[in-house]
């Protein structure tokens, strides 16, 4: 049996936009990209691991950490251009320390924080989520 491929954007680095969310909530955790190599080393592991356009190089999502993200499931759009994966998420999946990327509620005064911060980026070291 062939394993399905996703359509991965020739014009965009060979990169597919990646929507994470929590397998228990629904809860929008993330956005990021994937090429080919990170995708099938996602299902090889059934840990994330997303493709880091400023480093140009794959992202083990929570490898230093323990911020892992475990695949439960992954589904593609209609155009088969882009992905939803949901996940068991390990303490916090952003790196300003919340649980979702999405903790900012914009307001007409700007932006307010509406979640609580799990972690301490100041005493985690970088790179590491």
């Amino acid at each position: 049996m062939r394993m399905w491929k996703p359509k991965f954007d020739k014009e965009k680095e060979g990169l597919i936009p990646v929507v994470t969310i929590c397998s228990k909530t629904g809860v929008v955790l993330m956005v990021a990209s994937m090429n080919r190599e990170a995708y099938e080393e996602t299902i090889r592991t059934g840990k994330v691991v997303y493709y880091s356009r400023s480093r140009k190089e794959l992202w083990y999502k929570g490898k230093g950490s323990g911020h892992e993200q475990e695949v439960v499931e992954i589904r593609t759009n209609c155009n088969e251009d882009s992905l939803q994966i949901s996940v068991q998420q390990h303490r916090a999946a952003c790196h300003d320390g919340y649980y979702s990327c999405y903790y900012r509620l914009v307001t007409d005064d700007g932006l307010k924080v509406v979640e609580e911060r799990i972690f301490d980026p100041n005493q985690q070291a970088k790179g590491e989520n």
